[in-house]
């Protein structure tokens, strides 16, 4: 069976720290697939407020998810502190691309460096497709140009 492989961006335009709650434990010990989704959530809303925007207002539109990939890297355990790097990408008419890396600052991290540069472990690289949505009239429309000036430089 293929595994899913994520070809992140090279260049992450935003970053956000993230802790991990004892909710996103799972039976085994461990940050659940579930909750990592959530992180993601947590992350894209993050990435979307830095731009002024919403879930439910882009330039006064909406999003849908339409896809999600994710490939796990390490585990995660209650408390550890995650850096999500956030970028979009891959623009059409009426959808594009949100990347995410997210990494776990590895406990000898320097205190002086707030987001342990150079001392991070990968935990999940992930890509979600959104589309343009207007709620109102219940139909995809076209990703607004002010959006893919912003998210894509």
């Amino acid at each position: 069976m293929a595994r899913i492989k994520i070809d992140l961006p090279g260049n992450f335009p935003f970053i956000t720290n993230i802790e991990v709650r004892i909710t996103d434990i799972n039976y085994g010990g461990h940050v659940g697939n579930d909750s990592i989704l959530s992180i993601l959530q947590e992350a894209r809303v993050r990435f979307f407020n830095h731009y002024g925007y919403t879930e439910l207002n882009l330039e006064g539109v909406g999003m849908i998810m339409s896809d999600v990939g994710i490939e796990f890297k390490a585990e995660l355990f209650y408390g550890e502190k995650i850096t999500a790097s956030v970028a979009a990408g891959n623009f059409s008419k009426v959808s594009f691309d949100i990347f995410y890396k997210l990494e776990k600052i590895a406990a000898d991290a320097r205190p002086d460096d707030p987001v342990g540069r150079g001392k991070t472990i990968p935990v999940a690289y992930a890509k979600s497709g959104v589309v343009t949505y207007d709620y109102q009239q219940k139909k995809i429309v076209p990703v607004p140009g002010a959006v893919r000036a912003k998210m894509n430089g």
